[in-house]
């Protein structure tokens, strides 16, 4: 696991971009893992930024997967994960919708759909560079405090916290659903790279416990530390109660610029 604390979220978005961008050069085929959630939108403003000025590479073949999606909200809603993918990142980077693919909710196939979807993930060859989010609670996803570390794609309940947390983005409480269909922390550690990015001073327990502390599925995140190729990008407020950050900070000036990340 390499931590890297940066000055700034906009540092931890144009770094976080820069590596999107150097996979896309290098394969324009990749299959890239979209995260919703307000630590990723400073990278996804990056990468449609740098495209409107004509900076960055062609996502014309490039394929994504949404991470999760509410179960019982209409096709086409605005709060559906999948719609705000499109409409913070893809629709920016040119991506066709049809290349965007995100859980199937639809209750007639709900039995089914996680298997559906690890499947669509496996044909695909896999994700090779995962953005992430961390829930206050260390969340990953939908997976919860307790969620097994090697559970796959599944419907899961939403916990009233959860509902209220989210609450934000409906009229009322009563306008969330229950249930997502969310991919699960074994499904998530298949793609080739992990990529961490948190702001906020709010998430620093959640940070620690899931690069410091013990591998436990009371702080889900902490799965991060089995893997062998994942990336933790922070500002100032989320990096503020890690242990050793100036050694993160030392290792990372030290690195040769061939090996980034």
């Amino acid at each position: 696991m390499e931590v890297v604390p940066l000055d700034s979220a906009e540092a931890v978005g144009a770094l976080a971009a820069d590596t999107f961008e150097a996979l896309v050069h290098s394969k324009p085929t990749a299959v890239l893992g979209l995260a919703t959630g307000s630590s990723p939108l400073p990278t996804y403003q990056e990468l449609v930024r740098r495209h409107e000025a004509g900076t960055g590479p062609s996502y014309d073949q490039v394929r994504c997967f949404t991470l999760d999606e509410y179960v019982g909200l209409p096709l086409g809603h605005p709060q559906t994960y999948r719609e705000t993918i499109f409409a913070e990142v893809t629709d920016g980077l040119g991506i066709d919708r049809d290349r965007v693919a995100s859980p199937d909710v639809d209750p007639a196939g709900l039995p089914e759909a996680g298997a559906r979807y690890e499947a669509a993930l496996v044909d695909a060859g896999g994700v090779d560079v995962q953005v992430l989010g961390i829930g206050s609670d260390g969340h990953l996803a939908f997976n919860e405090p307790g969620s097994s570390l090697v559970s796959l794609t599944r419907l899961k309940t939403l916990t009233d916290r959860t509902r209220q947390d989210n609450a934000r983005f409906f009229d009322s409480i009563d306008e969330v659903p229950r249930h997502v269909l969310t991919q699960g922390l074994g499904t998530i550690g298949r793609a080739r790279h992990l990529l961490l990015v948190v702001s906020g001073e709010g998430k620093a327990q959640a940070v620690a416990d899931a690069v410091e502390g013990p591998v436990s599925a009371s702080c889900p995140a902490s799965v991060l530390q089995l893997h062998p190729h994942v990336t933790v990008l922070l500002d100032p407020g989320a990096a503020s109660r890690l242990g050793r950050v100036d050694y993160y900070r030392e290792v990372y000036a030290g690195k040769p610029d061939w090996q980034g990340l």
